[in-house]
């Protein structure tokens, strides 16, 4: 166990180290000269000017020593600073992390509450109404448009009734971008809950718990809710990651002051070192879900322990 627990951290790392180096060459990746991309509508951009920023940014170095020294400074914490108001990247990022973890919390919450036990309802009944009721509805929600559906909540909740606010950081804020979040990704929880009881139901130890008489609330939750969570987990995991990183869409919509927006408000000033920033915060909060996840892994399933 503690073997795989630090194959699992080795992997992460190297994939940060990897993520932060691919970031550092992402400069160099945008076409034309990025200086002038993003100092075109600055009164200030006088070639004097851009030399500075060309040598503040190291872009006058070779790439290799530009991504090695990009590197070394994400490693000591430091991811650069902005370019419009020469504030520290990090501490930006930091100051926005809090509210969209609430949010991703709070959506993640919502979708969990509602879809698992959808998905319990649809592999109970798999076949019935009930079944095709909940796939409906299912796949209902994988194909509304986010942004869409916000709207709707937007229109109906603060416009039409008024009972909850469009926009701000307080908690009345949160819930319209966490039910919309929770409705959207509801239906992938229930569609993969579903699917692994479905499977985990089929099998021949559970034709034996029901053939000794076990009663199905025990069959279901003591027997096959324990395998079923292998891949339930994997989802929920990947999806909070995915929110971890920044619901990009949700949080423009709602006007969410969280690293999503302010990812939006770098791509739009054409800051790089805060686009970068974002990438690596993004990429670092994927991975390390991924390595809890495969570490949960062992404990829900003994077989994984060996290798």
């Amino acid at each position: 166990m503690p073997f795989l627990i630090l194959k699992r951290v080795l992997v992460a790392c190297s994939t940060v180290i990897a993520v932060i180096v691919l970031s550092g060459m992402l400069i160099h990746v945008v076409p034309g000269d990025p200086v002038t991309a993003m100092m075109a509508q600055s009164v200030s951009a006088t070639p004097e000017a851009m030399a500075e920023m060309r040598a503040r940014l190291g872009l006058d170095l070779p790439v290799w020593q530009q991504v090695m020294l990009y590197l070394t400074k994400v490693l000591q914490g430091d991811l650069g600073t902005t370019i419009r108001g020469n504030e520290s990247v990090l501490m930006l990022l930091l100051q926005r992390l809090p509210n969209t973890f609430a949010l991703a919390v709070s959506g993640l919450a919502l979708a969990l509450a509602i879809g698992i036990p959808l998905g319990f309802m649809a592999a109970v009944n798999r076949g019935r109404i009930a079944d095709t009721a909940v796939m409906f509805i299912a796949v209902l929600g994988v194909s509304i448009p986010a942004f869409w559906l916000g709207l709707i909540m937007i229109q109906l909740f603060a416009l039409k009734l008024n009972w909850l606010p469009v926009a701000g950081s307080s908690w009345r804020n949160i819930l319209l971008p966490a039910l919309t979040l929770g409705l959207t990704y509801c239906a992938l929880v229930a569609r993969m809950t579903r699917s692994a009881l479905v499977d985990v139901l089929e099998e021949d130890y559970i034709r034996t718990a029901r053939a000794k008489g076990l009663r199905e609330h025990e069959v279901l939750f003591v027997h096959a809710l324990r395998p079923a969570l292998i891949s339930i987990v994997t989802v929920v995991g990947l999806v909070f990651a995915y929110l971890l990183g920044g619901q990009v869409i949700i949080e423009n919509v709602f006007s969410w002051n969280g690293i999503g927006r302010l990812a939006v408000q770098a791509m739009l000033e054409r800051d790089y070192p805060m686009i970068q920033g974002f990438i690596v915060v993004f990429a670092t909060s994927v991975v390390i879900v991924s390595m809890l996840i495969d570490i949960l892994y062992s404990f829900l399933d003994p077989r994984m322990r060996q290798k």
